[in-house]
């Protein structure tokens, strides 16, 4: 474990050039800690930060569909900590929900390689002791949670990579047999599956009713006007 980095990811990416296979880096800390669309995400010590770094197979398009596979490891990671499978949740795309709030995001970044990807890093940070303000979050988000405020376990950050590190091996072996199985796995614990949901991309939010994924990952939702599938958007309950 590193006492205190940048960011994980930026780790990951500083180690890409001679990393030959997958790798795992914690931190006790984070610095400048990186959430979807480079915005900042807390980082104190006692919460969990840490990266996947790898060579991925397959396309862009394929590699992207590991943010599924993480999602779900995490929370399998989170269940047999726990014991308690029913109170969390999985938000499109990659976030991981607890009693009804954010817990945990996900983050993936990559360097290309043609028009394939030659290193990808999932980076995951999990609320276990602290969560950001309400102040310090989008005036639509979800509340933060945090692992020991909902729960009342205080699980340290290394015991569970020990849990998500197998969780996470078994969920990428799943899904190199194709996104069928994983994607059937990730809709049983979908929030918000079958409901009216915000979907925002840029400027414009659709309405509609979360319907299901397709197998490129998409959002399928249902509007006014139809059923459209929306690749990429922050969805709002």
């Amino acid at each position: 474990m590193l006492a205190r980095v940048d960011s994980t990811n930026a780790e990951a990416a500083r180690l890409a050039p001679g990393n030959a296979g997958p790798v795992w880096i914690l931190a006790a800390e984070q610095t400048a800690g990186r959430g979807r669309r480079s915005r900042s995400w807390s980082s104190p010590p006692g919460n969990f930060h840490a990266t996947l770094a790898f060579h991925p197979e397959g396309t862009a398009a394929e590699v992207a569909l590991h943010s599924f596979a993480a999602s779900l490891a995490l929370r399998d990671a989170l269940v047999a900590l726990t014991g308690l499978p029913a109170s969390f949740a999985l938000k499109w795309p990659n976030d991981v929900l607890l009693n009804g709030g954010k817990l945990a995001g996900i983050l993936l970044e990559s360097l290309g390689r043609g028009a394939g990807v030659s290193h990808l890093a999932i980076g995951i940070g999990v609320n276990l002791i602290a969560a950001p303000a309400a102040a310090d979050l989008d005036p639509d988000a979800l509340p933060a949670v945090t692992l020991l405020g909902e729960t009342g376990l205080r699980i340290a950050p290394q015991a569970l990579l020990d849990h998500l590190a197998p969780a996470m091996a078994e969920r990428i072996a799943q899904l190199s047999h194709g996104f069928g199985a994983l994607r059937a796995d990730w809709l049983a614990h979908a929030a918000r599956l079958g409901q009216p949901i915000r979907a925002r991309t840029g400027q414009t939010t659709r309405h509609g009713t979360f319907e299901t994924i397709d197998d490129t990952g998409a959002l399928i939702l249902t509007t006014s006007e139809g059923r459209t599938a929306i690749p990429a958007a922050e969805v709002f309950f």
